[in-house]
């Protein structure tokens, strides 16, 4: 029994470890692994604010539908924004470099643990 213990640990690695792909180039290779799924992924350092980062947040949090919805940065935008994060939203003003680092930190966080 006590064997049976020691080597569930290795067992759960193996499965692991093959369910992992066997190197970065082999994912890259597939067309649909060189796309990541709309708003799943954090682009890698865009600014707040900028064209690229409301991309993101608008895909990560279903804002507009496919186009239709409130642009990107108006007021309006930004409460739909609130409203999707609900009782996590900030609490600075909306719009603001402060909300803005906030909302990204939050779904950074968010895209993180899904």
């Amino acid at each position: 029994m006590r064997h049976l213990f020691t080597l569930a640990p290795l067992a759960l690695a193996a499965i692991l470890a093959a369910c992992s792909p066997s190197s970065p180039d082999s994912a890259s290779s597939s067309p649909s692994a060189s796309e990541p799924a709309p708003g799943k992924t954090a682009p890698a350092n865009p600014s707040l604010g900028s064209p690229e980062w409301y991309a993101w947040v608008d895909k990560t949090l279903a804002i507009s539908d496919d186009g239709h919805g409130p642009k990107a940065g108006t007021p309006e935008w930004d409460s739909a924004v609130q409203a999707k994060l609900g009782e996590e939203a900030p609490q600075q003003k909306l719009g603001s470099a402060e909300w803005q680092q906030s909302v990204d930190a939050l779904l950074r966080t968010r895209v993180a643990t899904h």
